[in-house]
């Protein structure tokens, strides 16, 4: 995805699209909870704001009393700043609890709504091979990484800020009638003439905080692309290290460390040389800010202080006029000293909007292959089948292939001729299909590189199931069946088992979940090409057998001469001639 650029994307396009976010929680199923949860929180901040007027008027009586060394007026304001501290620690504290509720019942809402709809629909599977499309430019890099980390941020982010900004507004609201009271009328002449300004404070405080707030865009503003590029490049080499864990062995057989060490500092040189522009760009918004929150502590001083000098006013009124000139100024100031943490805000909400985007086209997109079910008794049909590849290119056109019950199946053809592709296509995952298939119910599909999650055997050798749907006897059964008498006792063991088990032991644990479910239809990509002749002649008979007595038949895809004696019909891909429509064809035998 291209970084989004900050100038050409004004600030009611990114509102809208953080209110298209935001908006489907508080329309929820939980959206009594949700709406109750914030109005309590905004009341609590009305409570802050009320609390900090109490203070004010408090800073006017207590420095009286001490500029007239008025003890009993000191003690009894002590008494009463000690009520308002509490009453400010009690609201504090609830609103911190309730806010962080809130923030967290909307992640967890939030993450089950976009997990439920990654995983649906194969979504998860043709996201990820969009990347390597025509389209990548659309597809969402990452996703793991929006449904974690972005998501978190985004509702972080979005409470935090909305309730500074709703604080920083009734605060406004509240102290700029005080301020404009107490900055009474100022008179000056210019050019021949005499001026008056009334509630002069207030026209000082706009003028400062809007100043502010121009230079703080203008030096702010690359923020908001180098946080959106720096969360990238952060999934990017965290991605990285997972695969390094994933594939850790057959990378030490092959002796990659070193290429694997060179991309992950690749990897991890755009991470810090994108930090380092990012360091860069808010130092100088820390030096602006920072100057500018220093200098607003005397601000209202040097402005008041002739009228406290020429007795005026008293050091109470001053006080308090500083006090609420601060407030105003913190109020106005808001979007200064929050500037860094819109970025980032704004840089995820544009990385869950465009992953928003992705899911939706997707569950609007049709496929072209139209599947049905079988009717019983009956085999697998495919009329008019044609694949492409995700850049476009056409793989297979116009295939017509049959299979009835009884049958055993050799698919057969050169290497990346697609194969593995046109079992996604019957299987109904492939999404660059067209034409019709139709499949038996009771069909399995075994990867020549099997899915095996960590956790209890139980759970590996019964997966997608629950293991909880078979007895001990029947898991013990089929591994036996499938030649691993040595993990019969291990059922309960909890083991990275993708590291712990063999290439050929993961295929025959994935051949005993199809001796565990017995379908009656089985397709086998290569299930056993990490086998040696004899256990692989041995668990094709029992594969075969098991279709046989269910009425089903049997489809595999072998580039071993061995595996031939075991199918009794071929279909082999063959290359077409150049400048065909398609690269290859299927001659069914």
């Amino acid at each position: 995805m291209t970084a989004p650029d900050g100038s050409s994307k004004n600030l009611l396009a990114t509102l809208r699209r953080i209110g298209a976010l935001t908006a489907p929680y508080f329309r929820s199923e939980e959206k009594w909870t949700a709406r109750g949860l914030l109005a309590a929180i905004v009341a609590l901040n009305l409570g802050v704001v009320y609390m900090l007027v109490l203070n004010n008027q408090w800073y006017a009586r207590f420095y009286d009393a001490l500029q007239n060394k008025d003890q009993a007026v000191f003690w009894r304001e002590i008494v009463f700043f000690c009520w308002i501290a509490a009453g400010y620690i009690a609201i504090a504290i609830l609103k911190f609890y309730l806010t962080q509720l809130l923030q967290l019942r909307w992640r967890a809402w939030m993450t089950r709504s976009y997990l439920g709809r990654w995983m649906a629909d194969h979504t998860f599977y043709h996201l990820e091979l969009a990347r390597y499309g025509h389209d990548n430019g659309r597809s969402p890099d990452n996703p793991d990484q929006r449904i974690q980390e972005d998501m978190q941020l985004f509702t972080d982010y979005t409470m935090t800020l909305s309730m500074g900004l709703l604080n920083a507004v009734v605060t406004l609201a509240s102290f700029i009638g005080i301020l404009w009271g107490l900055s009474g009328i100022t008179s000056f002449t210019l050019f021949g003439s005499t001026w008056t300004i009334p509630g002069s404070m207030v026209w000082i405080a706009l003028a400062y905080c809007a100043a502010g707030t121009i230079i703080t865009h203008y030096i702010g503003r690359p923020l908001i692309g180098l946080n959106y590029q720096q969360q990238r490049y952060e999934a990017d080499f965290r991605h990285h290290l997972v695969r390094v864990r994933e594939y850790s062995e057959a990378i030490a057989l092959d002796r990659g460390e070193q290429v694997e060490h060179e991309q992950l500092k690749l990897r991890f040189g755009s991470v810090l040389k994108n930090y380092l522009q990012l360091i860069r760009k808010q130092k100088n918004l820390v030096a602006f800010t920072a100057s500018f929150g220093q200098a607003s502590v005397i601000f209202a001083f040097i402005v008041q202080a002739p009228r406290f000098f020429s007795g005026a006013i008293q050091l109470g009124q001053l006080m308090q006029v500083n006090s609420a000139f601060g407030r105003v100024q913190d109020s106005l100031s808001w979007f200064v000293d929050n500037y860094d943490r819109v970025a980032v805000w704004r840089a995820t909400a544009d990385r869950l909007t465009s992953f928003e985007a992705a899911m939706r086209a997707h569950a609007a997109s049709t496929s072209a292959l139209e599947r049905t079910p079988s009717a019983s008794g009956a085999g697998l049909e495919a009329a008019g089948v044609g694949i492409t590849l995700p850049d476009g290119a056409a793989l297979i056109q116009g295939a017509a292939l049959s299979v009835r019950p009884g049958d055993t199946v050799l698919l057969q053809g050169p290497s990346g001729s697609g194969k593995s592709t046109l079992f996604r296509a019957l299987a109904g995952i492939w999404p660059f299909a067209n034409g019709h298939v139709s499949m038996p119910a009771n069909a399995m599909f075994i990867p020549q590189r099997p899915y095996v999650p960590n956790g209890p055997l139980r759970d590996a050798l019964a997966y997608p199931r629950p293991a909880g749907d078979y007895s001990d006897a029947q898991l013990v059964q089929a591994l036996n069946e499938a030649m691993l008498p040595d993990l019969a006792e291990r059922l309960d063991d909890s083991d990275a088992w993708s590291q712990k088990l063999s290439g050929g032991e993961q295929q025959r644990l994935a051949i005993a979940r199809v001796l565990l479910r017995k379908p009656a239809w089985v397709f086998a990509d290569e299930a056993t090409s990490a086998l040696d002749a004899e256990t692989e002649e041995t668990l094709y008979h029992r594969l075969a057998a098991g279709v046989k007595a269910a009425g089903g038949a049997m489809v595999s895809i072998a580039h071993r001469a061995s595996v031939s004696a075991f199918h009794d019909r071929r279909w082999t891909l063959v290359p077409e001639a150049n400048g065909a429509a398609a690269r290859y064809r299927v001659e069914a035998m």
